[in-house]
C-alpha cells in the first residue's frame, strides 16, 4: 500500500461514432448545406489527401491506454476486510477473491483484465497511505 504503479488496459468500447461525439466537433448552423454533424472542412484545396488530424467518424473506445502512477490503497481479500457494498458492485456482483484497491479510475469495464507494472515516471514525493474507512453502504438510488 502506498506504492505507485502504471496500469495498462483496454478502454470501454463505444462502437462506430460520429465526429460530434468522438471529437467534440461543433454542430454547424441550420443554414449549412448538406451535413451539420461533420467537420466543416476536410483540408485545403491543393492537397490530394485528408490529413489524419481532421476529426472524422470512426471507432471510439476499445483502445489500449496506460494510466500512469496509480496509487495502491490496499491489497487484501474479503475474509480479512469486507469491501463489497450492500447489493454488490454494479455489473460485477460480490467480491470473493483477493483484490487490489486503487485511488482513482482505471481503464475499461468491470471484469476486464488489467496489467500492472512499475512506474516509468515515478513520483518523487511518494507518501504513506493511511486508509481509515471504506464505505460498504449501497450507492444505488442515491
Amino acid at each position: 500500500p502506498g506504492q505507485d504503479v502504471d496500469v495498462v488496459g483496454v478502454t470501454k468500447g463505444k462502437g462506430w461514432q460520429g465526429a460530434v461525439k468522438r471529437w467534440g466537433v461543433k454542430i454547424l448552423s441550420h443554414k449549412n448545406s448538406k451535413r451539420r454533424r461533420q467537420a466543416g472542412n476536410l483540408g485545403d484545396f491543393g492537397t490530394g489527401y485528408v490529413r489524419k488530424t481532421v476529426p472524422q467518424a470512426g471507432q471510439m473506445g476499445y483502445h489500449q491506454r496506460t494510466e500512469l502512477n496509480k496509487r495502491i490503497l490496499r491489497i487484501s481479500n474479503p475474509e480479512e476486510s469486507e469491501i463489497t457494498p450492500a447489493g454488490g458492485f454494479l455489473n460485477y456482483g460480490e467480491v470473493t477473491n483477493p483484490y487490489v484497491l486503487f485511488q482513482g479510475s482505471l481503464p475499461g469495464p468491470s471484469k476486464r483484465m488489467l496489467r500492472f507494472r512499475d512506474p516509468i515516471r515515478p513520483r518523487s514525493d511518494s507518501q504513506e497511505v493511511v486508509l481509515t474507512y471504506v464505505s460498504t453502504s449501497s450507492k444505488q438510488g442515491v
